[in-house]
């Protein structure tokens, strides 16, 4: 126990310092690198397009040497659109700050509230990976809402070009008429095309956005309308009627799996329910399972059976339509 409480204050001493000089030296190295740009810079110059986009490109983090780091993975890009995604505004070196922190709160709280190393472990596994799971719902809560009022978008759309406004225009009355997320995201779009990016480039940005098929059957058939022609209008009045039919189909599909969804929360929540239980009632009888190594290895196995059953299961409940 004693070994456990050092390794957590020798863990939580380093991130500190580690925090400090890395603030310490922000300063510093945000006064480089603008000096750096500014000698670079001609003068009496305005700076071009791609300057401008250089200046906006996205920081990781504040710290300049954690954002140097991060900058190297593509996984830890890909959590900062996932963020994004999830309209949650923190950056992924925070977020995985966020991580670190709640990995090691909680394996010291598991660790002491078990006695035993191995509490530890799954304390920090659990912490680590609860404000991933967070933002991973909050990003398939928002993409839902989108989908919700993607239809009412689309049909916006058709009625301001059967009217004869001008595409980019029906843009602009989309984000300014039709609700949250759905107005945020052709905001950007009509923003976009505004400052001078190409349409087609503008809708591509939008797919890689918010990546539902929905958004690429409008995109693609925006798209062929610009290029072949045709009536607009007509096409979006399909592509509406095609997203609510399926929502039809997506709502029959969940009330048929929802047997099997309620199987699988029975099976992942029963074990551990039952090994807290029988903590409380009657610690003894449950002791040998976190004492006795043939303990651990069942620990072990069941974690493995459960996590198999659990994708098996969510396999089957998946229905792709």
């Amino acid at each position: 126990m004693l070994l456990g409480i050092a390794l957590l204050i020798f863990v939580l001493v380093t991130a500190l310092v580690f925090a400090a000089v890395s603030l310490f030296d922000q300063r510093k190295e945000q006064a480089r690198v603008l000096h750096d740009r500014l000698s670079k810079a001609p003068k009496g110059v305005v700076p071009s397009v791609p300057d401008a986009a250089f200046l906006r490109d996205e920081v990781l983090s504040k710290i300049p040497a954690f954002d140097s780091y991060l900058r190297r993975s593509e996984r830890v890009s890909e959590l900062q659109k996932t963020l994004a995604q999830g309209n949650i505004d923190a950056r992924a070196g925070n977020f995985l700050m966020l991580c670190a922190i709640s990995a090691i709160v909680l394996a010291g709280i598991a660790y002491l509230a078990g006695g035993n190393i191995l509490f530890g472990w799954v304390g920090a596994l659990l912490g680590f990976f609860i404000p991933y799971a967070y933002a991973s719902h909050m990003r398939t809560k928002r993409f839902q809402k989108f989908e919700e009022k993607f239809p009412e978008a689309i049909d916006t759309l058709a009625r301001a070009v059967r009217a004869g406004h001008a595409f980019t225009t029906a843009l602009e009355m989309i984000a300014n008429e039709v609700a949250e997320p759905v107005a945020g995201e052709f905001r950007q779009l009509f923003e976009e095309q505004k400052f001078g990016l190409p349409v087609r480039d503008a809708l591509m940005n939008l797919t890689e956005r918010v990546p539902l098929v929905d958004v690429k059957f409008f995109v693609t058939a925006v798209m062929l309308q610009r290029e072949t022609g045709g009536n607009l209008a007509e096409i979006l009045d399909n592509l509406s009627y095609v997203i609510r039919e399926r929502f039809k189909i997506l709502r029959q599909v969940r009330v048929h799996t929802a047997q099997g969804r309620l199987t699988m929360v029975l099976l992942m929540a029963l074990p551990p329910t039952i090994v807290v239980i029988m903590r409380l009632i009657n610690p003894g009888f449950i002791q040998p399972l976190f004492a006795d190594p043939l303990g651990h290895a069942l620990i072990v196995g069941g974690i493995t059976l459960q996590t198999m059953g659990y994708f098996v299961i969510r396999k089957i409940i998946r229905i792709q339509v």
